[in-house]
């Protein structure tokens, strides 16, 4: 029997996984007043938000193993107890690339077809006509090709699009035409009709996407961002928007969540808002749930774990 840590409330997971694993023991503090349950936990499930880890971490001095249910876990690699005690990290890649990627396709396709113009015409009852693009034939480059950037070049490459993937690891990936090195994102952006932002937040790539990069990029060209807010240069983003240096953006992440009432990118008529939402879908529980209960047979024979974190690298 292994002594189980639930320290998220990730889609209802505390009430199913103790009905999954029936011949564990899974403890489910409900706060921090309840830590003190977790004391004998080998291996926890929980939050990636990183001193709240901690806290369950400092309780819990015997987890070897610790799975994050967010797939970004650039809050996490810091946590000093992770290296101090050789805990072992990972991450729920994997099972949000469905609804991620379908999230970034639609603001790509909304863009291309204008919906956001037309849904602000119909609460206005304005009956206007706008030019539309087509997707087929156009690039899409990606950045960060893990993999929620392969699933988007996948949709992008079903619809016809010119791939570019941008990532650090050499090597063929289903629906990219063409793989380049990060070093050479501002020279792709040039070519770029959409530039999907799909990287994990680490120290190489924060501010990756930068003035120069957008100012590289075509006046009709969209950037999309369902990884992190800091990955971007906010501040130069909307002033390209502002000034229509690129065609317009769809943004689910931020550089402040939840993103502040007075802030400029609300107004802007070429953006497309959504709350940091692009991984919502029921199936996530379930994917998640099923890649847990696979990773806890693993750390019980002694295997080798999925999805385990490089803390130095950042993913």
């Amino acid at each position: 029997m292994t002594k189980i840590a639930v320290w998220a409330s990730f889609g209802g997971m505390t009430a199913e996984l103790p009905k999954v694993l029936v011949d564990d023991e899974v403890i489910v503090p409900k706060d921090e007043s309840e830590l003190i349950k977790v004391a004998d936990a080998e291996c926890a499930i929980g939050t990636n938000i990183g001193t709240r880890a901690r806290k369950l971490l400092e309780a819990a001095p015997n987890v070897r193993w610790y799975h994050s249910v967010g797939a970004g876990v650039e809050d996490l690699v810091g946590v000093p107890e992770f290296r101090a005690r050789d805990i072992t990290l990972t991450n729920n890649s994997g099972a949000m690339d469905i609804p991620i990627a379908e999230h970034a396709l639609a603001f790509i396709l909304a863009g291309a077809k204008r919906l956001h113009v037309y849904r602000d015409q119909q609460a206005r009852t304005t009956w206007k006509d706008h030019r539309q693009d087509e997707l087929r034939g156009s690039t899409l480059v990606v950045y960060g090709v893990g993999s929620i950037g392969a699933e988007i070049a996948r949709l992008g490459s079903a619809l016809g699009m010119k791939v570019i993937g941008v990532r650090r690891r050499s090597g063929s990936v289903p629906g990219v035409d063409r793989m380049v090195k990060p070093e050479l994102l501002e020279e792709v952006a040039g070519e770029a009709d959409y530039l999907a932002i799909a990287a994990p937040l680490t120290r190489a790539t924060r501010g990756a996407v930068s003035r120069e990069v957008i100012g590289k990029m075509k006046s009709t060209a969209w950037i999309v961002n369902i990884a992190r807010g800091a990955i971007v240069d906010e501040d130069a983003l909307v002033e390209a928007l502002r000034a229509g240096r690129i065609g317009g953006a769809g943004l689910d992440a931020f550089a402040t969540e939840p993103l502040p009432a007075d802030h400029a990118l609300w107004k802007l008529e070429n953006v497309m808002i959504s709350p940091h939402s692009s991984n919502s879908s029921p199936n996530v529980r379930h994917r998640t749930m099923a890649f847990f209960v696979e990773n806890l047979r693993r750390f019980k024979s002694g295997e080798e774990l999925l999805n385990r974190v490089d803390l130095e690298a950042g993913y």
